[in-house]
């Protein structure tokens, strides 16, 4: 399972949802979708606008999980 941590680093950054989603681009919905875990697939162009935004890497916001 995949386990989706953005919550997490925007905590770190101290940047709100709606602050994020204003600065790669996307929705607070579509992002929100994202935060939580329920969405089905990412591109890897919204992932690289995520990582550049938040200063991280893929593997702070996706780790992986055995069920």
């Amino acid at each position: 399972m995949i386990v989706v941590n953005l919550d997490v680093m925007m905590a770190r950054r101290k940047m709100s949802l709606t602050e994020l989603a204003e600065r790669v681009d996307l929705t607070p919905a579509n992002l929100s979708i994202l935060k939580t875990g329920k969405a089905r697939a990412v591109r890897f162009s919204t992932l690289d606008r995520i990582c550049r935004e938040l200063d991280c890497q893929p593997a702070d916001l996706l780790e992986y999980r055995e069920n």
